[in-house]
């Protein structure tokens, strides 16, 4: 994957060759439909580039709409800061331009429509990538108020933002202490925003599943075992977290009893207050 090095000038969005690294196919300052628009039948997104500088493959493409070479391939759609630095990226398969307009933004600049395939830019993603691109994306508790369908979609860009939030900052030592709040836990992605926000801070991640919070007890996601978890308001959470988790064979555990001892094997202690 090309990092870009020039998304300043209110770029949001840079495309790259996934084929090559050399070949930089352009910025664009919106990506209307990415995380909004309905796949179609063939699972193919319709998105609108607009204010789009192509250049590489996808600058080939534009000439050839309607046309077997208006397909520019795979890629990665990079999501930029204000300095221009890649926060994130998902990678895209079969572009397609179908339609060039001139851009209303600036002189030079054209709007693109592309269909491609993407899985994983989910519907309520755009929030928090732009909380971040703005650097509001920094107190506790944020997710608070996040319907259900977007708590998913909020750990997606935790784990998406992770190298960028972190950049080149180390794990916590071993012997930590951390404090998680118990109150706003009442499902599995709830645990896992308020983990991450506990051991990572504001948008933080430090798991979105039993197996990647298992990857992250083992070293390189924030925290070095052996530490010390608070676990505040555990009794409420206890309640809440009743789903019974099949462990092999036909024995079945409550999800917040099965956290505790993925805790106790990865060597955490658990203070539950």
């Amino acid at each position: 994957m090309r990092t870009s090095e020039l998304g300043g000038e209110g770029h949001k969005y840079a495309l790259a060759s996934d084929e090559d690294d050399s070949d930089f196919w352009g910025y664009a300052h919106e990506a209307e439909g990415l995380f909004t628009s309905l796949p179609d039948e063939a699972g193919m997104r319709r998105v609108h580039l607009a204010g789009c500088l192509p250049q590489g493959g996808l600058l080939r493409c534009v000439a050839h709409v309607g046309s077997r070479r208006a397909v520019a391939g795979n890629a990665w759609f990079q999501l930029l800061d204000r300095d221009g630095a890649t926060m994130g990226s998902y990678f895209v398969n079969e572009v397609t331009v179908i339609d060039v307009k001139p851009s209303a933004r600036a002189a030079g600049l054209v709007d693109l429509t592309v269909t491609l395939w993407c899985e994983n830019a989910l519907p309520g993603a755009e929030r928090p990538w732009g909380l971040l691109r703005t650097g509001h994306l920094n107190r506790a508790g944020m997710w608070h108020e996040l319907q259900p369908e977007d708590r998913h979609a909020w750990l997606s860009v935790a784990l998406g933002s992770r190298e960028y939030r972190r950049r080149q900052k180390p794990d916590a030592p071993a012997g930590q202490v951390f404090t998680l709040d118990g109150r706003h836990i009442v499902d599995e992605d709830t645990f896992y925003c308020a983990i991450g926000e506990a051991i990572n801070g504001p948008g933080g991640y430090f798991g979105w599943n039993l197996d990647a919070l298992d990857d992250c007890l083992s070293g390189g996601w924030g925290a070095t075992t052996p530490f010390t978890l608070q676990w505040e308001s555990s009794a409420q959470a206890r309640t809440r977290l009743v789903e019974r988790v099949p462990v092999g064979g036909d024995r079945q555990v409550a999800l917040f009893n099965l956290l505790l001892e993925i805790f106790e094997e990865r060597g955490v202690s658990v203070s539950l207050r």
